[in-house]
């Protein structure tokens, strides 16, 4: 982070998601909460019954985030338990002085709660003001989670060491002392109490001083996973060794609590806000509780009685709701009603349904290659669920060059490794090949968003389409455009664009649970024919009316050179030493999770590239595939993408589908159910995948209502044709007041292919890995003129760049990994696609072999 003139760091979001943060309605330069200096704090009377647990209470609560990845987890938490939402800021974005101002003058905040967070308690950059705050407010009621726990620690003498093993994303159960803040809580083994550790540090117990005490420890150093701890009776573990009646270890303890004598400062070393965290947001209400007792049973702090406010809520923080939505919209409204005034753009949607059209056709490739298949499918898309088994996915949306609104939009991010960081060149190409730059000093992501709100439309156009894409930006974002998503630096620079998206006015769906074909055209008030859907319709019923035949070819294209196989952007000896240093960092407690990549490379020349996907999809069938050709810039995306990123549909709920965990499916049908239930019980898998979940959890959390941010499904095994994998479903209420693009900035790029904590994470792969991700990693999908979106995680992909095809792959490293194993992981799954096209490569070469030289 940059500091300014004034002494302020420059933070990674952008202001929408630091709204119910900590900036101020009144503008972007200073990031403090400004409060009405004739405020009065009122002061409450006795507590009603059930205060602190579900009580009416509203606790006003500071939440300082440690550059963490599950901060908006315990944001969400405590909207819920306090009644309003509590100011979050970053560890270094507030002077002290100014803190104390806030507590002290102004009263505004009850409590404090200090987050988890990558590093160390002993390293300043990694604590910021914590250890200040810790040391001078005595007064206040202060609950530290993990970092946050093991700085209360650090702050009163005790020391700070690597704890017996790394654990994260692994459980222990939890013996306690009866301490309030484990109040309606059960203790020992077997008791339901489980949590959920992210950590590599721990207080070293012998070293508390007399000002702390323990109030909480690990049963025993044995850790469970996920599945284990839900069902203790039906999965045993290779790990647990019999000691008389008793399958747990009884070696040494690990301090998981502690609080102050004398102050109402707690810490606790594991998550209560992980969704495999039993009894969570009981100790939230808990720690309510504490400071409502605090604020009424201390004579000498009388002045800071707990408020309760009632109807004036409006009078208070921003941190609150109403001032969250307050201060959105009227920046929102400002900007609409300003500047943009005179843009806005009325779209009216055409379209015509074809009754079970498709099942008449030998194929959905054949529809595409006869609509769109022309010069090898240049500047075409297909978002293609070839893969519709167990209703993973529905419809494929086709369409191509040719309407009159239809444009491209290429950008590419300035170099940033001489340390500069925003902005990027835009280049727009029309239907009819003209061409305009721009340079986008707020970036892409504010480009689309811009562009989507000029959109007006009648929703009744819609009515009745039973999806979500109605035309508009359909693409890929590359993994680089994280650096307007929090990233600080993008090391590596792209050679591909780092995003490039049509604009289709024109479109074709197929759904494939009945076989209608769905023609939709998107025209402004200048032009409303219809003359493509009618000319589309009548070379759909052509082609329906041909004889089916068995197998389609395509004209090949031959290549003079060719290379035998895929040369790895690294050698199996330097992947294994990143898997070293990736667990390092782990062991440090600088990440919990980092997902390492790499890529291989072949020389391919002028391929058949729809020849190409076709194949692809064919072999490795899957429900968010796709392609895309950009025939100007060269580049073509062929995917077979598994795993959803996010997806908002027309009713605002958001949807993240990550997956984490993959094993190869078996030769027989034993030894595949072998396999299947190998992944399904990995407790490093397991780990991997609620890691994750998690991460997903506070990214939507930072968009979503309070209280809606659900998992529906946790750590589900699904099988495709090549591998296993393990998903897990995340869904929530988007807020009405920010936009769709707000909410993919908010989680992009997809925490399956970065770790956790994001923002860390990202740095050290970048120092880790040694050439651009490029599209891989990014997201493929479209955003509609309407803002509903549904985007991939481009894994699983060959992307095909002027005559060169480049396959990434990688894998998660966690505490558990062992390197041979991640090697082969990482081969793996780039294993269907290079064989997809060492296939390609070989039959136009045998074709080649067989044209005769001409005389």
């Amino acid at each position: 982070m940059a500091t300014t003139p004034l002494g302020i760091r420059s933070y990674p979001y952008p202001w929408w998601l630091r709204c119910s943060s900590a900036a101020s309605p009144g503008g972007f330069g200073v990031r403090a909460v400004r409060f009405p200096s004739h405020h009065p704090r009122r002061l409450c009377s006795a507590p009603r019954e059930g205060a602190g647990e579900g009580g009416h209470e509203i606790v006003r609560t500071l939440l300082i985030d440690n550059y963490d990845s599950y901060t908006y987890n315990i944001f969400q938490e405590l909207t819920v338990v306090n009644r309003v939402a509590p100011v979050v800021i970053y560890n270094d974005e507030w002077t002290w002085e100014y803190i104390y101002d806030c507590l002290y003058e102004k009263k505004a905040f009850d409590n404090i709660v200090i987050s988890p967070g990558p590093g160390s308690p002993m390293c300043a950059d990694d604590i910021g003001v914590c250890l200040h705050i810790l040391r001078e407010c005595g007064d206040i009621p202060i609950l530290g989670v993990c970092l946050g726990h093991q700085a209360l620690g650090f702050v009163h003498g005790a020391k700070i060491a690597h704890a017996p093993e790394p654990v994260h994303g692994r459980l222990s159960e939890i013996e306690h002392t009866g301490h309030n803040l484990f109040k309606h809580i059960p203790s020992g083994r077997r008791s339901g109490f489980k949590v959920v550790r992210y950590h590599s540090l721990v207080i070293q117990a012998n070293s508390l001083p007399k000002e702390l005490v323990p109030i909480a420890w690990t049963t025993s150093d044995r850790t469970l996973s996920y599945l284990e701890a839900e069902h203790p009776c039906t999965i045993s573990s290779p790990l647990s060794i019999t000691n008389g009646s008793s399958s747990y270890e009884l070696t040494e303890r690990v301090l998981m609590g502690v609080m102050h004598t004398s102050r109402p400062h707690y810490g606790v070393q594991f998550h209560p806000e992980s969704i495999a965290t039993s009894f969570g947001r009981q100790i939230f209400q808990n720690f309510k509780k504490l400071t409502v007792e605090h604020g009424l049973h201390t004579p000498s702090l009388h002045h800071r009685k707990v408020s309760d406010i009632g109807d004036k809520l409006d009078l208070l923080t921003n941190g609150s709701l109403n001032s969250i939505k307050k201060a959105n919209n009227h920046l929102h409204d400002k900007f609409l009603n300003g500047t943009r005034e005179n843009k806005r753009k009325y779209l009216k949607l055409q379209w015509k349904k074809l009754d079970g059209l498709a099942n008449r056709i030998d194929g959905r490739g054949k529809i595409f290659s006869e609509l769109f298949g022309n010069q090898n499918g240049g500047d075409t898309f297909w978002l293609d669920s070839s893969s519709t088994d167990q209703n993973r996915a529905r419809f494929s949306f086709m369409g191509g060059k040719g309407g009159p609104l239809w444009k491209q939009l290429t950008f590419r991010l300035i170099d940033q490794s001489n340390g500069s960081k925003s902005g990027g060149h835009l280049l727009i190409r029309d239907s009819s090949g003209s061409i305009k730059k721009n340079f986008l000093k707020d970036g892409f992501f504010e480009f689309i968003d811009k562009e989507i709100q000029s959109f007006q439309y009648d929703e009744r156009d819609f009515e009745g389409l039973p999806f979500d894409f109605f035309g508009g930006f359909v693409g890929f974002l590359g993994y680089g455009l994280k650096i307007e998503c929090g990233a600080s630096v993008n090391r590596h620079k792209s050679t591909t664009p780092d995003a490039c998206l049509f604009f289709s006015d024109n479109l074709l769906v197929i759904d494939h649970t009945n076989g209608d074909v769905y023609l939709l055209a998107i025209r402004d008030s200048t032009n409303l024919s219809n003359q493509w859907l009618v000319e589309t319709e009548k070379k759909l019923i052509r082609l329906a009316a041909r004889p089916k035949i068995m197998n389609i070819k395509f004209p090949s294209k031959t290549s003079p050179q060719r290379e035998s196989s895929f040369i790895p952007e690294k050698s199996k000896t330097q992947y294994l030493r990143d898997v070293a240093k990736c667990l390092n960092f782990i062991r440090d407690g600088e990440s919990y999770e980092l997902c390492l990549t790499s890529q291989q490379r072949k020389r391919v020349g002028d391929i058949d590239k729809l020849g190409l996907y076709l194949k692809l999809r064919e072999k490795n069938p899957a429900p968010y595939a796709a392609w895309l050709n950009f025939e100007n810039e060269k580049l073509a995306v062929f995917c077979s993408s598994p795993e959803r990123f996010l997806r908002l549909d027309r009713h605002g709920i958001l949807e993240a589908k990550p997956i984490k965990g993959t094993i190869s499916c078996g030769n027989t049908i034993e030894e595949d159910e072998r396999l299947r239930l190998q992944l399904q019980y990995s407790e490093k898998d397991q780990a991997e995948n609620l890691m994750i979940v998690d991460l997903l959890r506070n990214d939507l959390g930072r968009v979503c209502q309070p209280g809606t941010v659900q998992v529906s499904r946790l750590m589900e095994v699904q099988s495709y044709s090549t591998v296993h994998t393990m998903v897990s479903t995340i869904q929530g209420q988007k807020k009405t007041n920010l936009t769709p693009v707000h909410c993919i900035q908010a989680a992009f790029p997809g925490g399956s292919m970065t770790g956790a904590p994001k923002l860390r994470s990202m740095e050290l792969l970048d120092l880790v890995e040694s050439c651009p991700r490029g599209i891989y990693s990014g997201s493929i999908g479209f955003i509609s003129y309407n803002g509903t979106f549904d985007l991939n995680i481009v894994i699983r992909t060959i992307v095909w760049c002027d005559g060169d095809v480049s396959v990434g792959s990688g894998g998660a490293i966690v505490a558990l990994s062992k390197p041979e194993e991640e090697y082969d992981e990482m081969m793996l799954k780039a294993k269907a696609p290079i064989k997809v096209v060492q296939a390609m490569c070989a039959k136009e070469e045998a074709v080649s072999s067989c044209v005769p030289l001409q005389s």
